[in-house]
């Protein structure tokens, strides 16, 4: 017998909404603040991948609301974005109308899964109420000394119009490109606002270690950030007198030192090129420009570089060796310039025999035919001969080149400033303004939102400028009887995700957000902070949680949230595929339609399908047959209800079978074991099978509480179906009494002169005579014409008979 999804599902999705049953509550102190990475409503609405993570909350916050905890789960619009834009451009239409259009969508898709979300909460980041505070956060950020307008080398995509972080643009046949629409790319120094993120790096290392975060996220952002102590050093170019400073962890092997290489973009480098090579530098720097920055660190790319055709001088060894530059070096990162030693240095190795430069070894190896990067005896180096150990050595050379003044001791990190400027209509307005004398001030909280203006035609600007440009009227303007100019760029779309998890505790009702410098904010952010679980994809490990952490940072110093840290537990839900095990996509045809899906096998199959089939963690091809199989079991659960009489008796045949899988489901979804729970609730249904038609009804409904976490429509009906009026969301987590957990039965081993011959299960401490008799019975005809000369009984384990 099968039940009727589209029925049941209408049904019950109709009585949630009307009765708001998902609305949040403060009735007490217990919280639990349930948390999905919120999409970007892009225009081709959810494909079956987004529905992983999304229930995985659902079924945590479900399981915590019935356990008695006041839940926030909520759900918005990271609305903001370059495609809305790019659709805005094309057609002429508002990117707004565009954006709202798709939000629809995606809402009534996330309906169609009866995901407990309370849409009172629902934020969208292009709402100007939203962005309201987003502004005014960047002007706290301003007064902290932490924005400032700053000239930067960015990726310029002319086709765009706007300037492109590193993530979103790849390599095409030797050159950047944009990742929407394979636009060309270039470097290309633009006056752009810069938030300094690097004045917290270490705070941002520090607050890792207490978060429960995979160790893998952890190990990403701490690369991302990138500290690490050392000297910087300066080598002197004597002809030119310039000092070339070189930041470096590995002082002691200056001795190996054979060249020095710079980024292509250096200042330094048009300073230091001698006349004969100016043509040959130049026209590198330009093929460099077309590289990104990823691909310039991918070590299994082939390294380039030319000789500006300068020296330096080694500041211990007094020794002269050549200035190159070279596309593994980027400006950002240190100082732009690398003291080069090929012999202990994969990659220095690697562009020495390539252009037939010096190689030195200055650690003992019996391979002179590699790169040594291990550690062993100083040689060939005057102050560190014989030394053993890389600590002694650094400090003997470190205070050598302080003593000299060639250098400092520096800590230094990866982690450069953030761009924080976009060449977009489509984005948070600056809350600046710029005087006539070049002064920027800020516009008046009370003044704030400063909205995006109104205008028919979205066009982009010839200037590099945003399409904001074009609208003269809204650009120049006058404030508090001053002229002013508005900024033209806006703010990118991290911005509006970086506090999102925030605006969902500040909303009272969709788009309307209670004033976040208040007390009644403080008090909010006190019940619900910090975030209990945060469930999102593995491409958010850096960026996006960094810059989340970063502003919460900022905003703990100020006073205006009461814990450091904003997300407490992270999981990062693997990726579903397509069944050949390739990643969905629409250029290949074998993207899944989640509504197609409900269609078919109804939302709770599609929900239980998705968290079946392994660890919410890996990424498994999509499989038809496995979206059967979780169908048939969801049917038989309905049979199960249907056939079998429930009875206000116990008569005790399930108390083992239930209670173990209430202490194992409750104990695997605390540890977001969802696939493993799932299994534990078909072990309490295939013990009903067997049993002859009556069954506790304590039992029954205990196992549908819990069944209601994973697939609520039905789990709604069934509750109905054996006389229940209250919907089973508002119900208690079903309880396990560990006494029913103590297994009283033992096997006991029936054994002919310690053979094997049979077993017999009795009731633990079972005594010694009748342990006796009960073996002899059972094994009577092995024991025919046997004289029994020994009897040996180890009680709740053995009877051996021994026999002649």
């Amino acid at each position: 017998m099968e039940y009727s999804h589209k029925l049941i599902e209408k049904k019950w999705q109709k009585y949630w909404e009307e009765n708001d049953t998902f609305r949040t509550t403060d009735n007490n102190d217990k919280k639990a603040y349930i948390l999905d990475m919120f999409p970007y409503p892009s225009g081709s609405g959810l494909h079956v991948g987004h529905p992983k993570g999304y229930t995985a909350t659902d079924v945590f916050a479900r399981m915590r609301k019935l356990q008695g905890y006041d839940v926030l789960h909520p759900i918005g619009w990271d609305a903001f974005g370059l495609p809305a834009e790019q659709y805005a451009l094309k057609t002429g239409n508002d990117p707004r109308e565009f954006t709202e259009k798709n939000i629809n969508i995606f809402r009534e898709q996330l309906k169609k899964l009866g995901f407990s979300y309370d849409y009172n909460k629902e934020v969208n980041t292009s709402n100007p109420n939203y962005y309201k505070i987003t502004q005014w956060i960047f002007q706290q950020l301003y007064k902290k000394g932490l924005a400032e307008v700053r000239e930067a080398n960015v990726n310029w995509c002319e086709g765009l119009g706007t300037v492109l972080a590193n993530e979103e643009v790849i390599n095409q046949n030797g050159k950047m490109v944009s990742d929407i629409g394979g636009f060309d790319v270039i470097k290309k120094p633009m006056k752009q606002w810069v938030l300094k993120i690097t004045k917290y790096a270490d705070r941002l290392l520090e607050g890792l270690k207490d978060l429960d975060w995979p160790h893998s996220v952890k190990e990403l952002q701490k690369n991302w950030i990138g500290k690490s102590e050392g000297l910087l050093i300066d080598f002197t170019c004597e002809n030119k007198k310039i000092d070339i400073p070189v930041f470096t962890t590995r002082p002691d092997t200056i001795y190996g030192v054979t060249y020095i290489v710079l980024a292509p973009e250096n200042k330094l480098v048009l300073d230091l090129v001698t006349k004969e090579q100016k043509e040959l530098v130049e026209e590198y720097i330009q093929q460099t420009s077309q590289k990104t920055d990823v691909d310039r660190q991918d070590d299994s790319k082939e390294k380039t570089g030319v000789f500006i055709g300068e020296y330096v001088k080694n500041p211990i060894t007094n020794e002269e060796v050549p200035i190159w530059i070279s596309d593994y070096v980027l400006n950002d990162y240190g100082t732009g310039a690398v003291m080069a030693v090929p012999a202990h240095d994969v990659r220095d190795w690697k562009f020495a025999t390539k252009y037939n430069l010096d190689i030195k070894f200055v650690l003992e190896t019996k391979d002179n035919s590699k790169a040594f990067v291990g550690e062993s005896k100083y040689i060939n180096s005057e102050l560190l001969n014989n030394v053993t150990t890389k600590k002694e050595a650094f400090e003997i050379i470190s205070q050598k080149i302080i003593n000299i003044k060639k250098g400092q001791l520096k800590v230094n990190y990866k982690l450069r400033d953030w761009l924080f400027s976009r060449q977009r209509f489509y984005g948070e307005p600056f809350p600046v303004l710029f005087t006539e004398d070049g002064e920027i001030a800020l516009i008046d909280e009370k003044d704030l939102p400063l909205e995006l203006p109104k205008t028919d035609y979205i066009k982009p600007s010839n200037s590099g400028e945003s399409p904001l440009a074009n609208i003269d009227n809204w650009v120049n303007t006058e404030y508090k009887g001053k002229k002013v100019r508005r900024e033209t760029n806006t703010m990118p779309q991290w911005a509006g995700s970086c506090w999102y998890y925030l605006a969902y505790i500040l909303t009272t009702s969709p788009n309307n957000l209670i004033d976040i410098n208040s007390k009644e904010a403080m008090d909010l952010f006190k019940k619900w902070l910090p975030v209990d679980l945060y469930i999102g994809g593995q491409e958010h490990a850096v960026l996006h949680l960094l810059y989340a952490r970063f502003w919460h940072q900022v905003l703990f110093d100020i006073g205006v949230v009461p814990v450091p840290e904003p997300f407490q537990r992270l999981i990062n839900q693997g990726m579903i595929l397509a069944d050949n095990g390739e990643k969905m996509s629409k250029s290949k045809g074998n993207v899944i339609n989640p509504d197609e899906i409900i269609e078919s096998h109804g939302a709770d199959t599609l929900r239980l399908y998705e968290l079946f089939m392994g660890p919410l963690e890996a990424s498994l091809p999509w499989s038809f047959k496995g979206l059967d199989g979780a169908r048939k079991w969801i049917d038989r659960v309905y049979r199960m209800i249907d056939n079998f009489e429930s009875s206000d008796h116990n008569n005790t045949n399930l108390d083992f079978v239930y209670n173990d899988v209430v202490k194992k489901v409750s104990q695997m979804l605390e540890d977001c074991k969802f696939n493993t729970a799932i299994s534990q609730l078909m072990v309490f249904v295939n013990a009903v099978y067997k049993e002859k038609n009556v069954v506790y009804k304590k039992y029954i409904e205990g196992f549908l509480v819990m069944f209601s976490s994973f697939c609520p429509h039905l789990a709604e009906e069934l509750w109905e179906k054996i006389g229940n009026k209250s919907s089973v969301y508002n119900q208690s987590w079903p309880s396990f009494d560990e006494t029913k957990l103590v297994v009283n039965l033992v096997t006991i081993a029936i054994q002919i002169n310690g053979k094997l011959k049979n077993t017999l299960e009795v009731e633990k401490g079972t005594n010694s005579d009748i342990l006796k008799d009960k073996a002899k019975e059972l094994i009577s005809k092995a024991l025919i014409d046997k004289e029994i000369i020994k009897e040996i009984v180890v009680p709740d384990k053995i009877v051996n008979f021994v026999v002649k």
